[in-house]
């Protein structure tokens, strides 16, 4: 785990955070497999959710590296990996104006995507108020003066964002309608999402603590947040057999390859010693929920 910035390029590729990326992507490749599957995908509403989605997960990691450094959790008593700000090489402004950037892209981005998907001005405002409400979500995670993250509803936010609203909203954009067993899987990718969530505050549960940040694991404990993962865990997988169960569909259980994988992700979650040990298995949750996504989008077509 990295501990010095040495660049200006580095340092922004870090606070832009790579590998947090795939996450994003899961629940607007799974909501578009949906919609394939009722035969109203569109290529132009895949690429434009997903670069909204993507512009969107790189505002709020901007604005997460800017609000930490403000609040005091990315001080020195921080464990996990060094921040932009935090290392010096990226200053404050700086760091307002790439998220004034991406901000601005992201709005861009999604106004495109609901003209060209939705028809009616109706649909069109409810999605836009969605939309303003994305963007807010991501920077008023740790920036402002009451970012909603300190109080412990990160874990809400990522659920509803990357969970029900990124399946449903994405399968909504191709197909203009409505089907309440899509929630089964914006319930998977939801918890899938958490759980990546969950696995940062368990890192960070020491320094979050020292600077007030009230995450969950720092307000139920280390040990019941494992637990708390592990519920995260069962319950999306357990949401894509009942989806599968009442559509009559199995194809889609291919998703359940990954289950060994995410398995062990929580194993080594819980037997992690240090911040340092727990850091790397981010990268493999984010992962291994797209490509949960992606077996179940290839099953779900094959059928």
């Amino acid at each position: 785990m990295k501990r010095s910035i040495q660049s200006k390029k580095e340092a922004w590729l870090h606070a832009v955070r790579l590998r947090t990326l795939p996450l994003a992507l899961a629940s607007i490749f799974a909501g578009s497999f949906l919609a394939q599957w009722q035969g109203s995908f569109r290529w132009e509403v895949l690429i434009l959710a997903s670069f909204t989605t993507i512009f969107l997960q790189i505002l709020s990691n901007l604005a997460n590296d800017y609000g930490d450094s403000i609040h005091g959790a990315d001080s020195s008593e921080r464990t996990g990996p060094i921040r932009a700000v935090q290392s010096g090489v990226i200053t404050l402004q700086e760091m307002k104006r790439a998220m004034v950037l991406f901000g601005a892209l992201s709005l861009l981005s999604g106004i495109l995507l609901i003209y060209i998907s939705l028809p009616d001005w109706r649909y069109f405002l409810g999605f836009f108020a969605l939309g303003i409400a994305s963007i807010w979500a991501a920077i008023r995670y740790t920036s402002g003066k009451n970012p909603y993250g300190y109080a412990g509803l990160g874990d809400i936010s990522v659920f509803l964002f990357f969970g029900l609203v990124g399946v449903s909203g994405t399968y909504f954009l191709h197909s203009l309608q409505a089907n309440p067993l899509i929630l089964l899987i914006a319930l998977s990718l939801g918890c899938f999402s958490t759980a990546v969530l969950n696995i940062n505050n368990i890192r960070d549960i020491d320094s979050d603590r020292l600077a007030g940040k009230l995450s969950i694991p720092v307000r139920i404990g280390r040990k019941n947040a494992i637990r708390y993962h592990w519920t995260l865990m069962v319950l999306g997988n357990v949401s894509l057999g009942f989806f599968a169960l009442l559509n009559q569909t199995y194809m889609p259980l291919l998703a359940f390859f990954v289950l060994p994988w995410m398995i062990s992700i929580s194993q080594g979650i819980q037997s992690a010693n240090s911040a340092a040990e727990i850091d790397p298995y981010l990268k493999k949750m984010a992962l291994s929920t797209l490509i949960w996504a992606l077996l179940f989008g290839f099953g779900l077509v094959l059928v």
